[in-house]
């Protein structure tokens, strides 16, 4: 998730079908949990941190740092790094 649909999100923009239905996803309190992708400048807008905490009290499940993705330098993304196997953890299990 970049920083532009973590920050549209948390605003509850609708704007597209993916975020249409994660917004939506809150508002039916369904578990959500979200796996970032930005490096350190991007994280370190304050409007990233807002979202990180709307999002939190909202109940979305947010791996946003040691346990989870950690932002890398600018232009040092290393995709075959990104934790997928953290978010999958983080579901919860099926009823």
């Amino acid at each position: 998730m970049t920083a532009n649909i973590f920050n549209k999100w948390s605003a509850g923009t609708c704007d597209t079908l993916a975020l249409g239905v994660l917004t939506e996803g809150i508002g039916l309190r369904l578990p959500i949990v979200a796996l970032p992708h930005f490096n350190t400048a991007l994280a370190a807008h304050p409007a990233v941190r807002r979202s990180v905490t709307v999002l939190r009290e909202e109940g979305v499940t947010v791996l946003l740092g040691e346990n989870g993705f950690t932002p890398h330098p600018p232009e040092r993304g290393n995709v075959a790094a990104y934790p997928w196997a953290t978010a999958v953890a983080a579901l919860p299990a099926s009823r």
